[in-house]
C-alpha cells in the first residue's frame, strides 16, 4: 500500500489488515507507556488548507505515538496565503524531509493529484478533499463497529451481514461517500436516509439502498445508525433550501428518544462529529449507552496509527497492491 486516498480502492483483504492491524495498536494503547519506536526518525506533515480539530490532533497523536517527527501546517498564515500553489508547497516540504504527508483540501481531488504528479515522492495520506473521500473515517467507523459487533477477538473478520443507516445530509458528506464504499467492501447493507435535497446526483449508482422515510428505515432493523451533521455552512454559502426549516429537519430525520427507543438497545448510535445536537441529534441519544461517539474518537487514533505504520512503518506488502 503506497498512498490511503479512497476507501473505495481497498480491497477487502486491505481493509481488514488495516482493521487488524488498528485492533494491536489499540492493544498498545492500554499500556501506561503508550509510545512506539517503528517510526523513529520519520517526519510526517499534517497538511491541512480546511479548519480541522478532530482529524489533525489525531493524525498528530497516532504519528507521535509511532515515534514520528510532526510538522502541523496550515494554509492560513502560511505562504499559501500569498498565492503558492499545492505543488510548490508540496516540493518545499519534501526539501525539508517529510517522509509521508497528510492533507485536509477543499478540492476533490487534491490528494490524488499530489500523490500522482510526480511532485513528491513519499506516500500520501487522504484526511478529506472537499466533498469527495475521508477514508480514514470510514476505517475508523468499521473498525468501531467491527470491535462493538464482533468483539475484540474479530481478526480476520469483515462485516458481513451487519444493517447500517446513514442519516441526513449525504450531499455534503465525504464521510457518508466514505462510508458507503468500505462497508459494500466489507459485506456490510448500507442504507442512505435523507430529504431527497440532500442527496447527491447520481447516488443511485452508489452500492446502497436510498430511503426518505426515517422512521420506515428503522423499523426494518439496523445494527447502527449513524447521524450525518448537517453541514449548514456549505448550504449557506450554496444559498440555503435544503429544507423548510431546523426543527421541520429535526422532526423528520432527527434521532430522537421514540426514534432510539425503536431502534432497540443493542443497536450503535454514531456520528462522525462535530454534532449538531438539537438538530440531527437529540442530546439524550449522543449521551445515551447506545452512543459510541466518544469511542469513534479513541478508534480514530490507533486506526490511523496502524494506517502510519502500513505506509511509512516497513511493512510494505502487508495489505498489498495500492489504495
Amino acid at each position: 500500500m503506497r498512498h490511503l486516498l479512497s476507501a473505495k480502492d481497498l480491497s477487502r483483504e486491505e481493509a481488514v489488515a488495516i482493521l487488524d492491524t488498528a485492533a494491536t495498536m489499540a492493544a498498545t494503547q492500554q499500556r501506561e507507556i503508550k509510545k512506539l519506536p517503528p517510526l523513529r526518525g520519520k517526519t510526517v506533515v499534517n497538511l491541512f488548507f480546511e479548519d480541522s480539530t478532530r482529524t489533525r490532533i489525531s493524525f498528530e497523536a497516532a504519528a507521535k505515538r509511532l515515534s514520528a517527527d510532526v510538522i502541523n501546517f496550515s494554509a492560513k498564515g502560511s505562504s499559501v496565503s500569498k498565492g503558492e500553489s499545492l505543488k510548490d508547497t508540496a516540493q518545499t516540504l519534501q526539501a525539508m524531509g517529510a517522509d509521508g504527508v497528510i492533507i485536509r483540501h477543499p478540492a476533490s481531488g487534491a490528494p490524488f493529484r499530489l500523490a500522482t504528479s510526480g511532485w513528491i515522492d513519499t506516500p500520501v495520506i487522504n484526511a478529506g478533499d472537499g466533498k469527495h473521500q475521508h477514508p480514514t473515517q470510514a476505517l475508523l467507523d468499521a473498525y468501531t463497529m467491527r470491535r462493538n459487533l464482533r468483539g475484540d477477538d474479530a481478526i480476520g473478520s469483515d462485516l458481513g451481514g451487519v444493517r447500517v443507516l446513514v442519516v441526513g445530509d449525504v450531499l455534503h458528506s465525504r464521510v457518508a461517500r466514505s462510508n458507503v464504499d468500505l462497508l459494500h467492501t466489507l459485506g456490510a447493507t448500507v442504507t442512505l436516509v435523507s430529504p431527497p435535497t440532500l442527496l447527491p446526483v447520481g447516488v443511485e449508482r452508489w452500492p446502497c439502498a436510498v430511503s426518505y422515510d426515517l422512521d420506515g428505515a428503522i423499523a426494518q432493523g439496523a445494527d447502527a445508525i449513524m447521524m450525518l451533521r448537517v453541514q449548514r455552512e456549505r448550504m449557506s454559502a450554496a444559498g440555503g433550501g435544503f429544507f423548510p426549516s431546523p426543527q421541520e429537519y429535526s422532526r423528520k430525520f432527527g434521532l430522537d428518544r421514540n426514534r432510539l427507543a425503536a431502534l432497540g438497545p443493542d443497536a450503535l448510535v454514531m456520528h462522525p462529529g462535530p454534532m449538531n445536537r438539537g438538530l440531527e441529534i437529540s442530546a439524550e441519544a449522543a449521551d445515551s449507552a447506545q452512543a459510541v461517539i466518544l469511542e469513534q474518537v479513541t478508534n480514530g487514533v490507533a486506526v490511523r496509527m496502524a494506517v502510519l505504520y502500513m505506509l511509512l512503518g516497513g511493512s510494505e506488502g502487508a495489505t498489498g497492491g495500492t489504495a
